[in-house]
């Protein structure tokens, strides 16, 4: 019979390698978003069209795919802490990489190598993402809404991170260069990995030898009908996140000089970063939004339709709005500053919901199997709305990238109705 001192124990282990976990998960997406923000810029400073700048982070996307899958499969045959190490160390390495970038390629030769790149840095961003929500279900107390709590915890601060990240790769372009900002970065990982590498305590799955490649596929219809929300959901938000805002603000923020391009650099780094760090507050409030404490299960996923549908309005107002002033004006910015704040504070609740629902729909044995698969998702909708973006804003502008995130959730929130027609829920 275990002991109140082995519980306690027990408890402060898990509560340490938690701690040490969303440390490294920090550190990596701070660097994540820094890294982003460096590459968008620069490249749209050398004249790389929205199609080129949007190509720049398709095998990023494409990498979070196959990652993701197999990922879930890596944690359960070696470990958690296993896979964040590596997602830590291949991010080093990415940036080494792109610190070798040679201003006398031509643009085709340095497009694929960025492309390249950035897809093994996918591959990190989903190595440590999966760990880290992976140790959530294993590591969250037992009360009620304990699972809710820890998973928004981690999500909101990371996303808070994120948002820190974009300023921050916006401000060291400005102020140190392109080069110079990657070496920086590349050097303070280094530190990290260390650091956690030598801390970390026990508390995390050493993996099973068991573990078969062929467990990876769901076989949970809400974890499916989940995941499928999921990808038109995220496709939503990177429809006009990754291209269309960042470039629309540049143009309509910067003057043509130099100075003016550096100003503007700061101040779409500072929308994007306020964005993100809204998002992960909301994010991180979720549950008490959400009263989950007092709602079931069955209760919270019915709601998940309902929070889509709502969401899926504000990108069609603003649509009609910057179709109605296709011009760039102080007026308009202003108003769309506004609606993404709200988009991005829904989005929040939609995104912590799904989230919950998957750790509360797996099972322990299955939970890196299912994560993956769930995050797989993921990294498919960002695919969708990368692409979307840079053809979307090719072709119609913002407002063609607003119309159809719009497009998107609607479709978001049917996927999100069908659970709430399965009795089938995990407790």
């Amino acid at each position: 019979m275990t002991t109140d001192m082995g519980k306690d124990g027990m408890r402060e282990n898990g509560m340490a390698a938690y701690v040490a976990v969303t440390a490294a998960y920090w550190a990596f997406m701070l660097s994540d978003g820094a890294l982003r923000m460096l590459v968008l810029l620069h490249f749209h400073t050398l004249g790389f069209s929205p199609i080129k700048l949007a190509f720049l982070f398709i095998f990023y996307e494409i990498a979070g795919i196959f990652t993701n899958l197999s990922a879930g499969w890596l944690a359960a045959r070696f470990g958690l802490a296993s896979t964040l190490y590596a997602g830590l160390l291949i991010q080093i390495l990415a940036l080494i990489a792109l610190a070798q970038l040679d201003a006398g390629w031509t643009m085709s030769v340095s497009v694929l190598y960025v492309m390249l790149v950035q897809g093994a840095s996918g591959v990190a961003k989903d190595l440590a993402k999966m760990s880290s929500k992976s140790a959530v279900k294993l590591l969250a107390p037992d009360s009620n809404d304990g699972l809710f709590r820890w998973v928004a915890m981690l999500t909101g601060s990371k996303n808070a991170i994120k948002g820190l990240g974009f300023l921050l790769g916006a401000g060291l372009l400005a102020i140190w260069g392109y080069y110079a900002a990657i070496w920086g970065m590349a050097a303070v990982l280094v530190v990290i990995l260390l650091v956690i590498a030598l801390k970390m305590p026990a508390g995390l799955p050493t993996g099973r030898k068991d573990a078969k490649f062929t467990e990876l596929l769901s076989k949970n219809r809400n974890i499916n009908w989940l995941s499928f929300a999921r990808v038109f959901l995220f496709g939503a938000r990177d429809v006009w996140f990754v291209v269309g805002i960042p470039i629309y603000f540049h143009s309509a923020l910067s003057d043509g000089t130099h100075d003016g391009a550096r100003q503007a650099f700061f101040l779409v780094g500072t929308f994007m970063a306020i964005w993100i760090i809204l998002y992960g507050i909301v994010q991180a409030n979720a549950p008490r939004l959400l009263k989950a404490k007092t709602r079931q299960l069955h209760d919270l996923a019915a709601s998940a339709q309902h929070w889509a549908m709502i969401l899926a309005c504000v990108p069609a107002v603003l649509a009609v709005i910057a179709y109605l002033a296709p011009a760039p004006t102080a007026w308009l910015t202003f108003i769309l500053v506004i609606g993404l704040l709200v988009f991005g504070a829904l989005f929040a609740v939609n995104s912590s919901l799904h989230s919950y629902l998957i750790l509360a729909f797996t099972d322990k044995t299955r939970v890196t199997m299912d994560v993956g698969f769930y995050y797989m998702a993921n990294a498919a909708g960002r695919l969708l709305g990368t692409v979307l973006s840079g053809v979307s804003y090719q072709i119609g502008g913002l407002c063609a990238c607003l119309a159809v995130a719009a497009i998107l959730l609607f479709i978001s929130a049917i996927a999100a109705g069908r659970l709430n027609n399965n009795t089938n829920f995990r407790h």
